[in-house]
């Protein structure tokens, strides 16, 4: 396990973007910087981290995290669907497919829960009980577990923007995506979800919510972006669910609810001005993200070294004279 010393040295040298001016044009998400190169794209997972919409900060070892842990499921999964992976040249890089993505995210949910304006407890605590054009019974409590696993998809919010809830009939008649990709979207989410849950209890733990989102590559389904991650997911430890649940004590989790939680109990939501990310809060969050990796996958965590730009720089340019050179 990475040391907290080990951790507040990097908070001195976190990896906040990077530049690649050989690659052309860079683009940016909340926490990726990605190149348009040769039909791929370079994905660069940064140590930036968002809730609420918004990126708040930075979290040592967060982009390793996210990238290799996408990594491991993304192989996991590939006989449920193809995905966009074509090489990890580092840790924190990945080099995918060109896709077109598709402006729905796919959210499937096992429990009731969250904070953040698109979470079923958020809604259902103001008093909806009809959510994502689904109705619920009243007397839940927060965390409980549904009967079974629903589908809440989303709008894919722009930079800065909040997500959107989306039921299935608006899906269709805003033509987001068309009935027969829809249809897929739903069965394959379904599907991932409960072979992902399935091999998280083996490591002691629920994969309770999480996100999947998709694109075309030659005409069919792929799934892009990233899985099953601490960003994406929440995983709460499974043998003390229950006993935390009855008593209307918080899960144990290792996920971002933790980090979403510190701020939701100062008031923040996503708007306005966020307060100040302590440096506690940096520490506690690395070593949660390095555990959930480690718990999942089974493999010590092995840091790279900071500062990463060179390490990063060199590989990038390693891969596509590698690859250059296997197509002439």
């Amino acid at each position: 396990m990475v040391s907290e010393q080990q951790i507040i040295n990097t908070t001195q040298k976190l990896f906040k973007t990077i530049s690649f001016p050989f690659l052309g044009k860079k683009y940016q998400g909340k926490v990726r910087d990605f190149y348009k190169l040769q039909g791929k794209r370079v994905l660069i997972t940064t140590d930036r981290i968002s809730a609420f919409d918004r990126v708040l900060g930075f979290i040592p070892y967060k982009g390793q995290v996210l990238n290799q842990l996408s990594s491991f499921w993304f192989s996991k999964t590939s006989d449920i669907i193809p995905n966009h992976i074509l090489a990890i040249p580092h840790p924190n890089v990945a080099i995918v497919k060109e896709t077109v993505p598709y402006s729905v995210e796919m959210v499937v949910r096992g429990f009731i829960t969250g904070v953040t304006v698109t979470s079923l407890w958020r809604a259902y605590e103001l008093g909806e009980r009809v959510i994502y054009g689904i109705k619920f019974p009243k007397g839940l409590r927060k965390n409980q577990k549904l009967q079974k696993p629903i589908l809440t998809p989303t709008t894919k919010a722009e930079h800065g923007a909040h997500d959107e809830k989306l039921t299935r009939k608006e899906i269709l008649k805003r033509k987001l995506v068309s009935p027969k990709i829809l249809q897929q979207m739903e069965e394959v989410s379904l599907k991932l979800y409960e072979k992902g849950n399935r091999i998280c209890q083996k490591r002691g733990l629920i994969l309770v919510d999480t996100k999947y989102e998709f694109g075309e590559y030659r005409g069919k389904l792929v799934l892009i972006d990233e899985i099953h991650t601490p960003d994406s997911s929440r995983f709460w430890k499974a043998d003390n669910y229950k006993a935390r649940f009855e008593k209307g004590i918080e899960p144990e989790n290792f996920d971002k609810e933790f980090f979403r939680l510190w701020y939701a109990k100062k008031g923040y939501r996503g708007d306005g001005e966020p307060p100040k990310m302590s440096v506690e809060l940096q520490i506690k969050t690395a070593i949660r993200y390095i555990k959930i990796y480690e718990m999942i996958t089974g493999k010590r965590f092995k840091p790279e070294e900071y500062p990463l730009e060179e390490g990063i720089i060199k590989a990038v340019k390693k891969y596509f004279s590698i690859s250059s050179s296997r197509t002439k």
